[in-house]
């Protein structure tokens, strides 16, 4: 997706798992990167990765992009664009952190232990199918205020729930033998929820590629099995399809509040 040009602001989330030797010296350059182009948002740097959403000029959002990729194992990043008419965090905030996004899980491998990608154009015909069980990996909070027709709400208030609730449903997926098939708001929480299933015994794990945004955004509206709005973390509240921005209001009427 390219940068949209319709919004005073760009808004770019994007993640990647690969090995990051020093990540002080890299938060350090990333830091001032963003405050030299006048980004907001958050940055977080591990061992394991980056992960952030941050908002700006167009022109500065592409910068930080393209610092990123020329980082070695970054090349193939992927981004999400959207667009904000104000800013939609008020600060900035580059961290290193343990996780870039937080399990509590040790020796997961988000990289070679993950489920199999199911692009956007393919993922209706997988949660219509009545042998695959569809699974929200994000909170109830962001379940509420929209989520794929059929899918599961694991009742989590954070990620770190998120591998006991599938401990105690494991049994019964295994005497299924259903497909399960997991998403989240951008694909980042699916790379370690989808690597703790097929830990657990499982094969047939699958994941939509891009999370809900990359689907929202490929999916023409006349076809989209995806219910109510999309949950960001940011002043905006909630994106619908085509990634537009909905009424604030009622994206939060929406989250069951």
């Amino acid at each position: 997706m390219t940068l949209p040009t319709d919004y005073p602001l760009t808004v770019a989330a994007l993640y990647h798992f690969a090995p990051i030797a020093e990540p002080q010296a890299v938060r350090d350059a990333l830091h001032a990167l963003c405050e030299g182009e006048a980004l907001c948002g958050t940055l977080l740097i591990a061992h394991e990765g980056v992960n952030g959403t941050l908002a700006g000029p167009g022109a500065g959002i592409a910068a930080l992009v393209d610092a990123i990729r020329a980082m070695p194992g970054f090349a193939a990043i992927e981004v999400k664009y959207s667009g904000a008419h104000m800013p939609p965090f008020k600060r900035l905030k580059v961290k290193v952190k343990r996780e870039i996004v937080t399990m509590g899980v040790p020796d997961i491998d988000p990289v070679h232990g993950q489920g199999a990608y199911v692009e956007p154009k393919d993922w209706n015909a997988l949660i219509a199918d009545p042998d695959t069980v569809v699974i929200d990996t994000r909170n109830s909070f962001e379940f509420a205020q929209g989520t794929f027709t059929g899918s599961v709400d694991p009742g989590t208030e954070r990620f770190t729930q998120f591998p006991a609730w599938f401990d105690a449903q494991a049994e019964e997926l295994r005497q299924s033998g259903k497909k399960i098939a997991m998403f989240c708001t951008g694909g980042i929480r699916c790379e370690k929820a989808t690597a703790y299933v097929r830990a657990q015994g499982f094969d047939e794990v699958y994941h939509l590629r891009g999370g809900i945004l990359k689907y929202l955004e490929q999916v023409p509206a006349e076809q989209s099995l995806f219910e109510g709005g999309c949950f960001v973390f940011d002043e905006r509240v909630a994106l619908g399809q085509g990634l537009e921005l909905l009424d604030v209001e009622r994206a939060v009427a929406k989250g069951g509040e």
